[in-house]
């Protein structure tokens, strides 16, 4: 059963492995330049205080190859589902070769069992290799990203790590539990990969928030939350604040909402993070140009911070990656046990 398993699973193994081949060495030859180039960066750049730009300009030279190897992490486990998992059982059951292996002593538990355990097997290495060489290398960019694109963020997150291997295993077994309910290999592909992608929206939108409570705190504003403000000339003042996906102090923050309050902690715009804040027409550090003394965007915020006015946010810390790592893959993980004892229940008891 297991020569016979492996035979036909052989061609698809081949193909993954080369791939994975590929792509590790690839990240094994570039990744101690990438990490050599990030350390020097660092070091002259606490030098002379200018880490800021240089976070910038590293991350932006290297944006393109960072979001390919993303992709394609996240990627691995749709793929596996809708080619490995859907058509495992589905080809079986349309040819009825099943009935064949059935009739040789081979029970149908047997029969199931190594074709889970092979090619799942598979499944959730392949997803380990990629997963963890992906992380290796994108260590550097990982620090120096900005707030959208931090290691906390719901589309760098997924792709880091051991989630791709949660991800991998249950998109596998399901694939293998539509098969079992459809019998039609390209609707059962369908199906998977809607289903698939529901769930893999669903958590990072509903669940992960709530894996842990989350911190919420008051700032005062300045450049690591600031992304700009804007001043009007009109006769009554305002000085438009917006705020970033940041808190700080906590780079790399998950930021799940980050409101304007004023001093007594009324919330003025959320949304859009966005908030105005009514200041004097004539002089002082946030009056438009030519009209004052002003001090520029530092002045103005220390202005707007000394009337009371903070950002409220709500955040998951970076501190809480890994912690958040084990819940989510062990999330994935209890719903592949739930699913492989329903393709066991379904194969004994509803299957001929």
């Amino acid at each position: 059963m297991i020569w016979l398993t492996w035979r036909q699973f052989r061609g698809s193994a081949a193909m993954t492995a080369a791939v994975l081949v590929a792509l590790v060495t690839t990240l094994a030859l570039t990744g101690p330049n990438l990490a050599s180039r990030y350390s020097t960066g660092i070091a002259a750049c606490v030098r002379d205080d200018t880490c800021g730009r240089f976070y910038d300009r590293f991350f932006d030279e290297y944006q393109l190859p960072f979001m390919a190897v993303s992709l394609l992490v996240l990627l691995l486990p749709a793929l596996i589902g809708l080619f490995w998992g859907a058509p495992l059982i589905t080809r079986e059951l349309e040819a009825n070769t099943h009935l064949l292996v059935w009739n040789q002593s081979v029970t149908r538990g047997r029969w199931l069992a190594v074709k889970l355990g092979l090619v799942g097997l598979a499944a959730v290495a392949s997803a380990c290799v990629c997963g963890l060489a992906v992380t290796w290398w994108s260590a550097p960019l990982d620090r120096s990203a900005t707030p959208e694109l931090a290691l906390m963020a719901p589309l760098v997150f997924g792709a880091r790590g051991i989630a791709p291997m949660g991800y991998a295993a249950f998109a596998f077994v399901l694939g293998v539990t539509v098969g079992m309910l459809v019998r039609r290999t390209l609707a059962a592909m369908a199906l998977t990969l809607a289903l698939f992608a529901v769930m893999q929206i669903a958590m990072p939108l509903l669940v992960r928030p709530h894996l842990m409570p989350p911190v919420t705190a008051a700032f005062e504003l300045g450049e690591a939350n600031v992304d700009g403000i804007g001043i009007n000339r009109d006769e009554t003042q305002f000085v438009h604040v917006m705020l970033e996906s940041a808190v700080p102090g906590h780079a790399g923050a998950w930021v799940l909402s980050s409101d304007f309050v004023d001093p007594s902690g009324r919330v003025i715009s959320s949304g859009d993070r966005e908030g105005a804040v009514e200041t004097s027409t004539t002089s002082g550090p946030c009056a438009p140009p030519g009209a004052g003394a002003g001090a520029g965007m530092g002045g103005c915020l220390a202005e707007i911070n000394r009337l009371g006015y903070r950002q409220q946010a709500t955040y998951q810390p970076l501190e809480r990656f890994w912690a958040f790592q084990w819940i989510e893959t062990g999330i994935y993980a209890l719903l592949t046990v739930g699913l492989t004892w329903f393709c066991f229940w379904w194969v004994r008891r509803r299957l001929s």
